[in-house]
């Protein structure tokens, strides 16, 4: 039985772990820098460490820091989340070999399928369909272009380690192959400290859609359905949702039945997530395997019902997964929208700020995922999400509509966010219409910017204005009158 378990993040996934340690009546222990001390993941645990301060490697990446601290508080696991060391195959080994449960997969497959070379070759030889590229070993710049001009163009460049978009250039002409494989080559290098790459078709107008699987220690492997996570910005994903909007029956069955065959190839253990992308033939093609909780794992939850954590916590417990296929249903549809500290005016760049109110939602379905509160500061040392807002309905317009209306509560006041761009773009007709394609802001790109009000819209807005003011009588005991512009709680922005 796990007992108390130390959880290696910070901010949301953090936080989203405590909440179901605490249903499980489990201890919960966190972990925090200095400039995390006042995030509520810091006071909402159980008991709480410090890491101190300094550069990622010093805190939230330093091993030996939080084994020692693990092993000083008495945790019989830990469980890593998503990013930082989730995906780290020594890491999990250290974990294990210190008696605790690692909340993951084996170390084995995290280093299988942490290598989209060894992944693709893996999953070519068990009938995966897998997307025609190169992924050998010669590494070699004039051979890996002569390899891209016999795919045929155009050609996706990818690191073969890690993620994030990172390391990941599409090129449409052979002009441009040299440029963008060392850009590649070099970003990969700096991030992930190995600059090895592959290379792919690229197929425009593609879809991505992710299976949610899991696997036990007793041979039990489950698909919880897919999610289509099409909406991108620099291989990033910015809105996910499920059921996804383009699949037939026919295919949904096939494209999960493939991801569970790809965790029963590797013999995977707890949740992973089986990506694919999705042409307009209908077709589908085995991307990469990320062996984590998924940042968009709450569509699944609202969708399926089932507590995706508490199941990773009985698995790696040694528990048989509690459930059936024939007992996991797709109900309604569910959306997610990330809100990042972003500036979508500017090139998408990084904003800083106080937090001076988050505001909170009395729309029906909607769930609110962060690891930030009132009065936190928020700084570039980390990725610039600071939260996740999902909204389910009997349908997708309604879990859309919903969305939208929980969007103009939720406002992160302070700090410049992409919450109206993230607006914009799920009131647009094309992602109405289920139209969506991982070029999506690229290709609608105009429609989704910001747009001035001309003279005669601010004309006609100051008018009412006016109007309102002169001809509305104060209610019953008012002796002042207030306006939208007097109140927090339904202010709506246009």
């Amino acid at each position: 039985m796990i007992k108390k378990i130390l959880i290696a993040n910070r901010g949301e996934i953090a936080v989203r772990v405590i909440n179901t340690c605490r249903e499980m009546g489990i201890i919960s222990v966190t972990v925090y820098s200095d400039d995390d001390a006042f995030l509520p993941h810091a006071f909402l645990s159980d008991e709480a460490y410090g890491l101190g301060t300094g550069a990622l490697a010093d805190t939230y990446l330093n091993q030996d820091k939080i084994l020692a601290i693990a092993e000083e508080c008495g945790a019989d696991a830990i469980h890593p989340g998503y990013g930082f060391l989730s995906e780290n195959p020594a890491f999990c080994e250290k974990v294990t070999a210190g008696g605790m449960a690692f909340i993951g997969p084996t170390p084995e497959s995290m280093q299988l399928m942490g290598d989209k070379i060894a992944s693709k070759k893996r999953m070519t030889e068990a009938n995966i369909p897998v997307i025609p590229g190169y992924n050998g070993d010669n590494q070699d710049n004039a051979f890996l272009a002569e390899q891209a001009r016999a795919i045929g163009f155009p050609v996706l460049i990818k690191a073969t380690a890690g993620g994030g978009g990172k390391g990941m250039r599409a090129v449409h002409q052979p002009a441009d192959f040299a440029d963008a494989l060392e850009g590649a080559k070099r970003e990969a290098k700096n991030a992930f400290s190995n600059d090895r790459v592959l290379i792919e078709k690229y197929v425009p107008r593609s879809r991505h859609i992710e299976v949610q699987v899991f696997g036990d220690t007793h041979g039990n492997y489950l698909h919880f359905y897919e999610r289509e996570c099409s909406i991108q910005r620099r291989h990033q994903k910015i809105i996910e949702e499920t059921p996804s909007p383009a699949l037939t029956p026919e295919t949904r069955a096939a494209i999960t039945e493939s991801a569970v065959e790809v965790a029963r190839v590797i013999g995977y253990v707890g949740a992973g997530t089986v990506e694919f992308i999705y042409d307009e033939a209908d077709n589908f093609y085995f991307l990469e395997m990320n062996t984590r909780l998924q940042v968009e794992h709450p569509v699944t939850e609202m969708v399926t019902g089932f507590d995706l954590v508490r199941l990773q916590i009985e698995v790696a417990g040694g528990a048989a997964l509690p459930v059936r296929q024939a007992d996991i249903r797709q109900t309604g549809h569910a959306i997610e929208a990330r809100i990042y500290a972003e500036d979508p005016d500017n090139d998408f760049l990084p904003t800083t700020g106080v937090i001076e109110r988050i505001g909170s939602s009395r729309i029906n379905g909607v769930r609110l995922d962060s690891g930030f509160c009132d009065s936190n500061r928020v700084t570039i040392n980390y990725d610039p999400m600071l939260a996740k807002l999902i909204a389910h309905g009997s349908s997708r317009e309604e879990a859309r509509n919903r969305l939208l209306l929980a969007l103009d509560d939720i406002l992160f006041q302070g700090v410049k966010t992409n919450r109206d761009f993230l607006k914009r773009v799920l009131a647009s007709r094309p992602f109405a219409g289920g139209n969506t394609f991982t070029t999506f802001i690229v290709e609608f790109g105009s429609e989704l910017q910001n747009k001035d009000l001309s003279n005669d819209e601010l004309a006609l807005i100051i008018a009412g204005f006016l109007f309102y003011e002169k001809d509305t009588p104060l209610a019953a005991g008012e002796t002042t009158r207030q306006t939208a512009w007097d109140m927090i709680s339904g202010f709506r922005n246009v």
